[in-house]
C-alpha cells in the first residue's frame, strides 16, 4: 500500500515502528497530488513542495533525538479555505477574497500546528460556503475521485475529495447545513460535524454564524476521533465556544455498548432514493442483529427543516457580508464615481451568482414588514425543531437516517435549479438548526459505484457516544462487507 492511502491511525503505528517517517508520508501525498490533483481539483492552494518537506525532515529530526513530538506526528493535514491560515491565501473561493493572506491562524490551525500536524493546503469548496456540490468556486468545481463526471458534494467537496483521492491525509472543514457530512457520503470517506460550541470558530470566514462549525473529514472513525481530539476545546476568543473539558474520543471506539437507536420515519418516506434506502436499512439491521434497541421515533417537523433553515442562514449571510464593500482588505472595483458606486460595482464584480441570490434572500427577510412574516417564523420554528428532537432522544441514544436523498449528482445537474439543488440538503440541515453532533460513514455504493453514507446525530455533547456508534457501524459493515 501507498503510504498516501493509509489512515492517520496507521500511519502513527509505522512512524512509531521505525518502519516510516514524516518525510516519506509527505513525499507520496505529494506524488499522489501531482498524479491525480489535475483531475480532482481537490485544491485551491498547495504549499511549495520544498518548504513541506522540510517541516517533515525537522519532524523527523526531532523525533530522532528523542524529543517529544506532537500526536499527529507531521501527518499532511488539508484546510478548507475558509479557515484563516497565516501566510497562506485564504480566499474562499471568491473574487472578493483572491488576494487575502491572513496575518493570523483560526484556532483549530493553531492547534494543528501545536499537535506537528503539517498544513499541506487549502481546499477547494462553494464560494463563502454557499451551495452544496462545490459548483460555486472561483476555480470552477471539485470532481468526485470515484467518477470526475460528479459533483464531490458541498461545500466541503474540497477536502472531502482530498481524503478520497489520498491527497492528504485527514482534512478540515466547515459544516453549515450538512457541508461536511454531505460530501464525505458523496466521495465515500467519514465525516463528523461536532455540537455547536464543541470546535473554535474563530478563524471561520462566517457564512451563517449561528449555523457555522468547523470538523474533521478522514478515511475512517478512528482518524476522526484522532483529529478531533486536536481541535476541540473552548476557546476565550470565540464566544459561543463552550467551556467543557475534552474527552478522550479514541478510547470510547472498542466499546461493546448496546444502544436504543433512533430511526425517524419521516426521513424514509417519498424523495428517498431506493439504493440510498436499502444501503442505510441494511446498516439498521445490522444493528439490530448485533443486540441494539430499533427505536421508531417521529419528527414531523422535519418537513420545514430546509425552508427555515435557508431563511436563517441567508439571512445571517446578509448581514456577515455587508463588511466586503471594497474599503478594507478586500477585492475593490476601479473606475467608480463615488462611494455607492464602488460598493455597488465592487459586490456585482466580486461575488458570484449564488452568493447573490443568497445577499439579495437574507436582505428581503430581514427588511421592514416581512421580518416577522419569514425571519421571525423561521426562527420559532426552528426552536420548535429543537423541542421535537430533544424527544426524540428521550427514547433514543443516537438517531439513524440517510446523509442525502441521493448519491452525488453529475455536474451541471442542478446547478442552474436552487430549489432542487437545496432540497439535497433535507436530511442534514437539522444538526445545524439544532447544535448537535452528526457524523457521515460510507456503508454502500450505487450500481454505478458512487458511495452512500449514513448519517448518525447524537444529544449535544455527547460525540463520545457518536464516535462508539459509528466505530460499531464500521466494525459491522467491515464484516458483513457491503462495500
Amino acid at each position: 500500500m501507498e503510504l498516501s492511502s493509509m489512515t492517520a491511525m496507521k500511519l502513527k503505528e509505522l512512524i512509531s515502528s521505525g518502519e516510516t517517517c514524516s518525510r516519506d508520508i509527505m513525499e507520496s501525498v505529494l506524488n499522489e497530488i501531482d498524479r491525480r490533483e489535475s483531475s480532482v481539483k481537490a485544491y485551491i492552494t498547495v504549499r511549495d513542495r520544498k518548504e513541506l518537506l522540510d517541516e517533515a525532515e525537522k519532524i523527523d529530526a526531532r523525533r530522532e533525538r528523542g524529543e517529544a513530538v506532537g500526536v499527529l506526528d507531521g501527518l499532511p493535514i488539508a484546510i478548507k479555505d475558509n479557515i484563516c491560515t497565516e501566510g497562506i491565501p485564504t480566499t474562499c473561493a471568491s473574487r472578493m477574497l483572491a488576494d487575502f493572506v491572513p496575518p493570523y491562524n483560526a484556532t483549530v490551525v493553531e492547534k494543528i500546528l501545536d499537535a506537528d500536524g503539517i498544513v499541506i493546503g487549502k481546499t477547494n469548496l462553494d464560494e463563502f460556503s454557499m451551495g452544496s456540490s462545490t459548483e460555486n468556486s472561483i476555480i470552477g468545481p471539485t470532481m468526485n475521485p470515484h467518477n470526475p463526471d460528479y459533483v464531490s458534494g458541498g461545500t466541503s467537496g474540497g477536502s472531502a475529495a482530498a481524503v478520497a483521492a489520498n491527497e492528504c491525509i485527514i482534512a478540515i472543514g466547515s459544516d453549515t447545513g450538512g457541508s461536511i457530512r454531505q460530501p464525505a457520503s458523496f466521495c465515500g470517506v467519514t465525516g463528523i460535524k461536532p455540537t455547536y460550541g464543541r470546535v473554535s470558530r474563530y478563524g471561520l470566514v462566517a457564512y451563517a454564524s449561528s449555523l457555522d462549525q468547523i470538523g474533521v473529514l478522514s478515511k475512517d472513525v478512528s482518524d476522526a476521533a484522532l483529529l478531533m481530539g486536536v481541535i476541540a476545546g473552548h476557546d476565550p476568543r470565540d464566544t459561543t465556544s463552550i467551556n467543557k473539558d475534552t474527552p478522550d474520543y479514541l478510547s470510547g471506539l472498542g466499546s461493546k455498548q448496546t444502544y436504543r437507536v433512533g430511526v425517524p420515519k419521516e426521513y424514509f418516506e417519498e424523495g428517498l432514493n431506493d439504493e440510498v434506502r436499502e444501503s442505510v436499512e441494511r446498516v439498521i439491521d445490522l444493528l439490530k442483529n448485533d443486540g441494539h434497541s430499533i427505536v421508531q421515533v417521529s419528527l414531523p417537523k422535519t418537513h420545514y427543516a430546509v425552508a427555515a433553515y435557508y431563511i436563517i442562514a441567508c439571512a445571517e449571510a446578509s448581514s456577515n457580508l455587508a463588511r466586503y464593500d471594497g474599503v478594507r482588505y478586500t477585492f475593490r472595483a476601479e473606475g467608480v464615481n463615488d462611494l455607492d458606486d464602488m460598493y455597488l460595482n465592487t459586490r456585482a464584480e466580486a461575488f458570484g451568482e449564488e452568493v447573490k441570490r443568497r445577499i439579495i434572500l437574507g436582505t428581503y427577510v430581514l427588511s421592514s414588514g416581512y421580518y416577522d412574516a419569514y425571519y421571525l417564523k423561521a426562527s420559532r420554528v426552528r426552536s420548535a425543531i429543537i423541542e421535537e428532537y430533544n424527544s426524540a432522544f428521550e427514547t433514543s441514544d443516537f438517531l439513524i437516517h440517510p446523509v442525502a436523498p441521493t448519491a452525488a449528482f453529475r455536474i451541471g445537474e442542478k446547478i442552474n435549479d436552487p430549489l432542487e439543488m437545496y432540497l439535497s440538503d433535507i436530511y442534514s440541515t437539522i444538526a445545524n438548526l439544532t447544535g448537535t453532533p452528526a457524523i457521515s460513514i460510507s456503508c454502500g455504493k450505487t450500481g454505478e459505484g458512487l458511495p452512500i453514507g449514513v448519517q448518525i446525530a447524537a444529544r449535544p455533547l455527547d460525540e463520545e457516544i457518536l464516535l462508539s456508534a459509528a466505530s460499531r457501524i464500521e466494525s459491522l459493515l467491515a464484516g458483513n462487507n457491503p462495500l
